[in-house]
């Protein structure tokens, strides 16, 4: 038998897939992505994170870095300097989605 947590994350897992799959639907992932990409890039998070790639190849050599160490190495950082202003944006925009939607 499932414990509660298992069942609640079950549960969070099937809410996460039921959202995802409105928001491809109705083409409001495409819109939010642009939103952000716009959003990113308008802050300098963009340009930042370029540097900081541009860094890390500097510093492990072009010849010793896959694209997939590369996107290893940089994508935490990425994550976590998106600014929470936006992330909180975005929460909103699909709250407000899913409120005119249900």
């Amino acid at each position: 038998t499932f414990s509660a947590m298992e069942h609640r994350s079950v549960l969070d897992a099937q809410v996460r897939a039921s959202v995802t799959q409105k928001l491809e639907e109705t083409g409001e992932k495409e819109r939010l992505k642009e939103l952000l990409r716009k959003k990113l890039i308008e802050n300098g998070w963009r340009d930042e994170l370029k540097e900081y790639a541009k860094e890390v190849i500097k510093n492990k050599g072009l010849e010793q870095i896959s694209v997939e160490d590369l996107v290893a190495e940089i994508t935490p950082r990425g994550r976590a300097s998106v600014p929470d202003n936006l992330k909180a944006e975005l929460l909103q925009r699909i709250r407000k989605f899913l409120a005119a939607t249900t």
